[in-house]
């Protein structure tokens, strides 16, 4: 299996993984809010609404371009702080999030 078909498999797990977390938003943020430019968003947006709406698109878009991948990914360290600052147990999600890290980075 190459990597896109993998991400794409991964991405879809941490999709279903949110929804059965109860952590899957109904509503899209402004457009404003969809255009910072700062580091997961953390001006405008959750870390949630960041991983939903920002960053599952685009890597879904990468990998049906078949397109470079990011050098690094390191998302999984922002949603251990995300989830212990909202004390929920997101252990799931987070191991969800180590695996793409890993895929991305060692592809």
């Amino acid at each position: 299996m190459d990597t896109y078909q993998q991400l794409s498999d991964m991405l879809k797990t941490l999709e279903e993984g949110l929804q059965r977390e109860e952590l899957w938003l109904a509503q899209t943020p402004s457009n404003d809010a969809l255009s910072s430019v700062e580091p997961f968003a953390v001006d405008t947006l959750t870390f949630i609404q960041w991983l939903q709406f920002l960053f599952l698109p685009q890597i879904k878009q990468i990998c049906q371009e078949a397109a470079e991948l990011p050098a690094v990914c390191s998302i999984a360290p922002m949603a251990e702080e995300y989830f212990k600052s909202i004390h929920i147990n997101g252990d799931t999600i987070v191991s969800q999030l180590t695996q793409i890290d890993q895929l991305i980075t060692n592809a």
